[in-house]
């Protein structure tokens, strides 16, 4: 599979997108508007409260092509964030009390620049945390060493595993994903990563292959730890339950099979004002790889900037304009809500 860009997809369009949902939402289904949901419950607009991750994307950029991925990464993507733009982001985790760095992609670790920033994010000593697609240390020889550089700067590894199985896998992620994955999930657990007093986390993400909302996540997470224990003997600390967002790819994808419109009102009639209340964008400032800022990694797929008129971008970064502003919300939010919520962190309630 080929990215949205490549394949000169009209999806490629943040405006394409939003314009979807919208109408599947509002014209076929007569669905309130996000926001309205939120005045319901007296929540409109919503506001951040203390911001503890600093959500940094390396660039689009990936080893793999996924067929839900809201980023549209793959080989084929070019934009990666420079060197400058790191120093920047540097600069604003020095100035504030900001205890988390998660670098995000694409795989992040393709950044050139990638191994530098999170020894100095470590310098510093703020905590960093990698959403690694685990085949990228598998991808060539000038990965093969991230499981120790990992366990060196006491990085907090999040890796992708749709399901314990290779079928479930493979389809969602591409050939031989799945036994690549569990070879690099013993090399993670060699270095200590996931093993109970090692102080190296090591928490892996569940996204659904369909059109519907993932099960209860302590329930998938016992399944998971007993699955891969019995059958290959890894270990792991937590599984996160991420809901599948209705923008790009797994958007296409949801067009493609007829399921667009019972998708996005199985989530508008899913929603939960206590999920709401903790949803990510509340306490994470995201930043795109050309600096600028988003209240999230899915506002930031979309082109939707953060409604701060002082400080857009990490160049300019306004702690005190940010904690002000009123987060941007739009009809793919009822993906962070719905059920018991979806963040980067899984579920919300």
């Amino acid at each position: 599979m080929k990215s949205l860009l490549s394949r000169g997809s009209p999806l490629d369009d943040s405006a394409a997108q939003l314009k979807a949902i919208g109408e599947f939402s509002e014209l076929l289904r007569g669905l309130p508007r996000f926001r309205e949901k939120l005045a319901s419950h007296g929540m409109n607009p919503l506001h951040p409260a203390r911001t503890e991750i600093f959500q940094v994307n390396a660039g689009k950029m990936c080893n793999q092509t996924c067929r839900h991925c809201h980023v549209d990464a793959g080989p084929d993507r070019r934009e990666i964030m420079t060197r400058e733009t790191f120093e920047a982001c540097l600069k604003v985790i020095a100035a504030t009390e900001i205890p988390t760095v998660d670098l995000t992609g694409g795989a992040p670790e393709m950044n050139p620049h990638f191994r530098w920033f999170v020894e100095e994010v470590t310098r510093l000593g703020r905590k960093t945390m990698v959403r690694c697609n685990l085949t990228i240390i598998l991808a060539n020889e000038r990965f093969r060493d991230l499981p120790e550089f990992f366990a060196r700067n006491r990085v907090h590894v999040v890796s992708s595993l749709p399901y314990f199985e290779k079928a479930h896998t493979d389809r969602q992620r591409g050939d031989q994903v799945f036994e690549k994955s569990i070879e690099a999930l013993k090399l993670l657990n060699a270095q200590g990563y996931g093993r109970e007093g090692s102080g190296l986390p090591l928490d892996l993400v569940y996204n659904p292959s369909g059109a519907f909302l993932p099960g209860a996540q302590a329930s998938l997470e016992t399944e998971f730890k007993k699955a891969l224990q019995s059958r290959y003997g890894i270990t792991f600390n937590a599984l996160y339950t991420i809901t599948n967002m209705p923008i790009s790819r797994f958007l296409e994808y949801l067009q493609n099979s007829g399921n667009l419109d019972d998708y996005m009102e199985r989530l508008v009639n899913a929603y939960n004002p206590a999920a709401a209340a903790g949803v990510m964008c509340r306490n994470t400032i995201s930043v795109g790889w050309d600096g600028k800022l988003y209240d999230c990694d899915f506002n930031q797929m979309l082109d939707i900037p953060v409604a701060s008129q002082g400080s857009k971008t990490v160049f300019d970064f306004d702690a005190r304009a940010l904690g002000s502003r009123s987060i941007a919300v739009d009809q793919h939010c009822y993906g962070c809500t719905a059920g018991a919520g979806s963040s980067c962190g899984g579920a919300t309630v």
